[in-house]
């Protein structure tokens, strides 16, 4: 998933759901401290609600009969006024989704006489890279409607200090197609080399009764792109992040490919952003 998602989190809340991805690699650079701040739940109460906040980090959490609520993102993000009055805008607009489907499927499991299964979602932002002119984080979201499983995704969200405004970090390129050139074989064998790992078998060769797509390359335009920088100054680094379902059968969980930038993918970086790139 990706940054323009957002707007469609109660499309998410309605998929059967509840597992967080993976975890974004190191080398890309994603901080492991999460939110950096630590929310205070409440213990042995029918519902609980907690938040917290320091230093610009946000954590919230609430959970009661019919659904589990967790939000939270970094100091980086709080330390921006209009970034974070988003992200908080977009904590409200998704506790509201939440709780008036799990509102209506409760009455309706009550109404029915069946169990209900309590909802939840949460979503964690972390920091990819700071650079002097970008802000990048990831955006880890699960949720859980009461189905077999649960489902969950990633997203990109780019912030322009300068100008001001967010973005997805595909937008910083051409065009998903550019991006795809510019890495051209280098994704394919390495999401290839990842889906042998864990399949334990070389992929079947040649085309053919491939009818999901689970042993054909995917493209960016199907993919998270999330930009890092091993230094601080520049984007260095680029992640391509499959979701369930894309590249391989949900059990297979996410896969997630880290490339470095070369000339060819700076080749296909819009030329207002090329200042803020640099090749390995």
């Amino acid at each position: 998933m990706s940054f323009r998602t957002i707007a469609a989190i109660p499309v998410a809340l309605a998929l059967a759901a509840c597992s967080s991805p993976d975890e974004v690699s190191e080398e890309l650079g994603v901080s492991q401290e999460g939110a950096g701040a630590q929310a205070v739940g409440a213990q042995g109460a029918a519902t609980a609600n907690a938040s917290a906040t320091g230093g610009g980090a946000s954590a919230v959490e609430e959970e009661n009969d019919t659904y589990s609520f967790d939000y939270a993102y970094p100091a980086a993000a709080g330390a921006i006024p209009d970034l974070a009055a988003m992200l908080d805008r977009k904590r409200e607009d998704a506790r509201s989704a939440l709780e008036e489907q799990a509102g209506d499927d409760r009455a309706q499991a009550e109404a029915n006489d069946y169990p209900y299964r309590p909802h939840s979602y949460s979503h964690e932002w972390k920091v990819v890279a700071d650079t002097p002119g970008f802000l990048s984080l990831s955006g880890e979201f699960a949720t859980y409607s009461g189905g077999a499983h649960g489902m969950y995704g990633l997203e990109s969200l780019v912030w322009d200090k300068r100008a001001g405004r967010a973005m997805d970090g595909v937008d910083m390129f051409r065009s998903a197609e550019a991006l795809d050139d510019a890495l051209g074989e280098k994704l394919c064998e390495a999401l290839d080399a990842q889906r042998a790992q864990r399949r334990g078998e070389p992929l079947p060769a040649g085309p053919g009764g491939d009818d999901f797509g689970f042993d054909s390359c995917q493209h960016v335009k199907d993919a998270t792109v999330l930009v890092g920088s091993s230094n601080g100054r520049a984007f260095d680094r680029i992640g391509i992040w499959f979701g369930p379902y894309v590249a391989g059968p949900y059990a297979e969980g996410a896969y997630e490919l880290n490339f470095p930038v070369d000339a060819a993918v700076l080749d296909a970086v819009k030329s207002e952003y090329r200042a803020a790139f640099a090749a390995r």
